[in-house]
């Protein structure tokens, strides 16, 4: 369990969020969504520990930096260290030692390949492999589906539903609703540096209209179309 009791975070005089309070649960999967700029990104680094805040975040996993995967939206990579040398380095860093790499790249990336090479989608694919088999207990996924092909899309769907099983603690950002109605168990809409509205799995459906009205406005009957 992770609780955060008023999460607040600013760069000088923006205020990015203010007084944020959720609580994650074990085998749940919880989403963020919100506009670009909404500070999805800054709260997930925050929860990491990358960045300073202001407010609390209580877990009994101690110390949390090790038992969290970080996949972040934009994986990087140092220039000469290949696909199978980065997993087993964050392997080492959770003490997984004499692991089957090949075996388990069910991706089939090129592991022997310099991961500075790889595409966006293999980058993130590589990312992915690794916080998996470093036996996490909650995982910060921010936008995992975006840049990945559809079949990888499918299995990324599976693996979350897996965690979940596992009685693992998931939380994502998407820009794809479906991939979250998917997936999800309570969804919450960060914007203007609050959490606007939080629902669970029956209102899924009203959120998404609610969003697609705020963000289309007008725009289409703007373009006039014919």
């Amino acid at each position: 369990m992770i609780r955060i009791e008023n999460l607040s975070k600013s760069f000088g005089s923006k205020v990015v969020f203010k007084d944020i309070s959720l609580e994650f649960s074990e085998g749940n999967v919880y989403g963020i969504v919100g506009e670009n700029g909404a500070g999805k990104t800054t709260f997930f680094r925050c929860l990491a520990g990358l960045e300073d805040y202001e407010g609390k975040i209580i877990t009994s996993l101690k110390p949390f930096k090790n038992h969290l995967g970080f996949l972040t939206a934009e994986p990087f990579f140092m220039t000469k260290i290949t696909g199978k040398e980065y997993i087993r380095l964050l392997c080492n860093a959770r003490g997984i030692k004499n692991i089957d790499i090949e075996s388990k790249n069910i991706f089939d990336l090129p592991l022997n390949q310099y991961a500075s090479t790889y595409s966006t989608g293999m980058k993130k694919k590589l990312a992915i492999t690794a916080i998996l088999l470093q036996q996490n207990n909650f995982f910060i996924l921010d936008e995992p589906f975006n840049g990945v092909d559809i079949q990888s899309n499918i299995i990324l769907t599976e693996i979350i539903l897996k965690l979940k099983e596992l009685k693992k603690t998931v939380l994502i950002s998407s820009h794809i609703f479906s991939t979250l109605a998917d997936t999800c168990d309570e969804i919450h809409l960060l914007g203007e540096g609050i959490i606007k509205k939080s629902v669970k799995k029956p209102e899924f459906r009203q959120l998404e209209e609610e969003m697609k009205k705020v963000i289309l406005g007008d725009s289409i009957d703007r373009l006039g179309l014919s």
